[in-house]
């Protein structure tokens, strides 16, 4: 579902999710930012389905790190902030029916992201120094639909994984990109996040 330059993705995800059903994506088109959501249909409880954010976050730094020179830093802030060279580039949210307690297994869920493409340095404005955006760290030419379609690609390696193998290699890629300062002691994912 394409929509326009106003509206917000992850809203309207929200609000379509129970008639739209698994694998409907809705993307804004904008030049100066990625703004993408996707229901998911799990078949567990909320307390695990809501995993469903690394999942999405490690898909989200797979497309990134696909198609960065291999210096450059794709990593996290727990629990969904994306990080690239340094720079907070974007992040990830996820969403579900209002009222759904832990032990219910959602009708839906909303995995939603947002990665800024272009800033606005032409017209005298600077980010701040600990944000950045895919532009200032090198991409050109940034394609939305295109990255977009790579991410959907690349979220169906992660749930394929996680359901025919268990969550661990999801949690472990996640946990890889997380600085060590981010979780002292014993790092790991529990079965509710």
């Amino acid at each position: 579902v394409r929509l326009r330059e106003r509206e917000d993705a992850f809203a309207a995800a929200l609000a379509g999710a129970a008639e739209a059903g698994a694998g409907t994506i809705y993307h804004v088109g904008r030049f100066d930012v990625i703004e993408c959501a996707l229901v998911l249909e799990p078949e567990e409880p909320l307390a695990g389905a809501r995993r469903a954010v690394f999942a999405g976050m490690n898909a989200l730094a797979e497309t990134i790190a696909a198609e960065c020179p291999p210096e450059r830093t794709v990593r996290f802030g727990y629990p969904a902030r994306l990080i690239f060279d340094e720079g907070l580039v974007g992040g990830g949210r996820l969403g579900w029916p209002q009222g759904t307690a832990d032990t219910d297994v959602p009708d839906w869920l909303v995995f939603g992201f947002m990665v800024r493409t272009e800033g606005f340095q032409e017209l005298g404005f600077v980010l701040d120094p600990a944000m950045t955006t895919l532009e200032e760290a090198g991409f050109r030419d940034i394609d939305p639909a295109a990255f977009v379609a790579r991410f959907c690609r690349h979220l169906m390696v992660e749930i394929d994984e996680w359901l025919g193998e268990g969550f661990k290699g999801v949690a472990n890629r996640y946990l890889a990109r997380l600085p060590k300062g981010e979780a002292e002691g014993l790092r790991g994912i529990d079965g509710n996040g």
